[in-house]
């Protein structure tokens, strides 16, 4: 049985929660994007996410952001985090991750999340 789009962002999500960057290197195409809007400024593929992932990790330490909530909207789903702002407070915010052949292709951040369920339709 396939999993879902809304399964593999669950267990990615929970892959990154463990520090488990094996298990998402293969759930990431090998030209996978992520960027906050603009794909000329974010990582263009599997080797830049992973490092970003590895200096996010350990900016965060053992403040991790809470998974709140995942939105199925076909091959794209909204996942939507809770972490620690700038300024010390809780703060929602957002992925926007598009899927092909149970590969992450996209992953676009936004701030807020209505702007990322604005974007996928729901």
């Amino acid at each position: 049985m396939t999993e879902t789009n809304v399964e593999l962002a669950r267990r990615g999500y929970g892959a990154i929660m463990r520090g488990d960057l094996d298990a998402i290197r293969e759930l990431l195409d090998p030209d996978v994007k992520w960027h906050g809007g603009d794909p000329a400024n974010g990582c263009q593929n599997r080797k830049q996410a992973l490092h970003w992932m590895r200096q996010a990790q350990q900016r965060r330490g053992s403040s991790p952001a809470e998974l709140v909530d995942v939105i199925d909207a076909g091959d794209k789903i909204v996942v939507i985090m809770r972490r620690t702002g700038e300024d010390g407070e809780p703060e929602l915010v957002a992925n926007l991750t598009t899927f092909r052949d149970g590969k992450v292709v996209e992953m676009v951040h936004f701030p807020n999340p209505d702007d990322a369920r604005a974007a996928a339709g729901v």
